[in-house]
């Protein structure tokens, strides 16, 4: 059985540096020419000369939210804010919304997100099913983990989200050899079937993403059989890095090029110091060139024991802002100041995220002279209007919130 997914993970890595280099000038190019956007943000930019990490370091960080404002600004005649290269068609299958609203384009390529590459780290093989359990609603994860098992050669079941007791029952029946989705409810599916005494033992790997993976609750689902493997990635750039048998951090993804830049700049950190991770794609579908994600980490030094070659990042380690990630959803401070708006009797708002891993709490505090029935209930249902997340209401005295400058507050246990 073949250790590596192709013949790129183990390439010299400076052989895979220059090939990037090499890649870029024309990636650049394209992007000027068919990117409206990007056209704009790389005006006067001379492609050619783009050959190198200090070279692309030179050019603006374009970050979610400028990618948001373009979506808005040009949504009539352009959804994709000027980004994508290519339209509504044949070419474009399937459009996906993430939470701001963005709107994400798929194409018809093989692939399309680079999940493969995870999926086989995390020890898929063709002629097997993945049980993907990422959601097909709106947001792309769904169709980002199917178009990589498809492409490794698996069929998919395609359970989605909810529904935990029917998840169970079509595991127990199906026997697929793995699980795809967040690690949160795999943990739900597995205590729902030893509630219902109903053994899963097909499955006996899974890759997991879109919450953080302590080890704590990597080793309960190796207490149970299961391999759990994370990956990293976004709707925006497709798989960034993925986790392998070595555990030691995530090695980079071969499709694109990374760096770790100081918060609030572009400006790449000494390697092992933590900054923001800063993502340029080979996608020419969706080129996006120094894209901040608002992500922290940091470069391992050395390569990966497994002998893949690529870099390694040190995985997830905090937000940049304080945007967060509640049960799979990104949290925005500009949402929580969004919800405080509607209510004139709102002086201040704090989100505070809390709990334990997999059962993630939302309590929002606000400072109010309010005592009228029914007011909790009212920010309530803004609240899970605007995040699509339940949460509780606190009503506190004014003046009484931290003057810490905080809107969203992160107080959860990941040990």
């Amino acid at each position: 059985m073949n250790t590596f997914y192709d013949a790129l993970e183990t390439r010299d890595p400076a052989q895979r540096e220059a090939q990037l280099m090499a890649t870029l000038p024309a990636q650049i190019a394209h992007a000027q020419r068919h990117s409206a956007a990007l056209g704009q943000i790389l005006q006067g930019v001379d492609a050619a000369s783009v050959t190198s990490r200090a070279a692309l370091a030179l050019l603006p960080v374009t970050r979610k939210h400028e990618l948001q404002e373009r979506q808005q600004a040009g949504r009539a005649d352009n959804v994709f804010g000027g980004f994508a290269t290519i339209g509504f068609g044949a070419a474009m299958p399937r459009v996906f919304s993430s939470p701001g609203p963005l709107y994400e384009p798929e194409s018809t390529r093989r692939d399309y997100w680079r999940m493969a590459r995870a999926l086989y780290a995390a020890g898929f093989r063709a002629g097997e099913l993945a049980h993907n359990c990422f959601s097909y609603h709106f947001v792309p994860a769904g169709s980002m983990m199917e178009n990589g098992a498809h492409a490794l050669g698996c069929t998919v079941f395609p359970g989605g989200t909810g529904q935990t007791e029917q998840q169970v029952q079509a595991m127990a029946e199906l026997r697929p050899a793995g699980y795809i989705g967040t690690p949160s409810f795999l943990k739900l599916i597995l205590e729902k079937a030893a509630e219902l005494q109903q053994p899963l033992p097909s499955v006996t790997k899974a890759l997991l993403s879109a919450e953080a993976f302590p080890p704590s609750l990597r080793d309960w689902f190796a207490e149970r059989g299961i391999a759990g493997y994370q990956c990293y990635g976004t709707a925006d750039l497709g798989l960034i890095a993925y986790e392998t048998a070595a555990r030691e951090g995530l090695v980079l993804d071969e499709g694109v090029i990374v760096e770790i830049v100081r918060p609030g700049t572009g400006d790449p950190v000494p390697e092992g110091e933590v900054g923001e991770i800063v993502v340029t794609t080979l996608n020419p579908d969706y080129p996006l060139v120094r894209f901040g994600t608002g992500d922290l980490s940091a470069v391992l030094p050395g390569f990966c024991p497994t002998g893949r070659t690529s870099t390694r990042i040190k995985g997830w380690m905090g937000r940049a802002d304080q945007t967060t990630k509640v049960r799979g959803m990104f949290v925005h401070p500009a949402q929580v100041a969004a919800i405080a708006r509607r209510f004139p009797q709102v002086l201040r708002a704090r989100l505070v995220v809390s709990g334990e891993m997999a059962s993630d709490q939302m309590v929002l505090q606000v400072e109010t002279h309010e005592t009228a029935e029914g007011f909790a209930r009212q920010l309530a249902d803004v609240v899970r209007e605007v995040t699509k997340l339940r949460s509780e209401v606190q009503m506190v005295a004014p003046g009484s919130l931290p003057n810490d400058g905080r809107v969203i507050e992160d107080a959860r246990s990941y040990r």
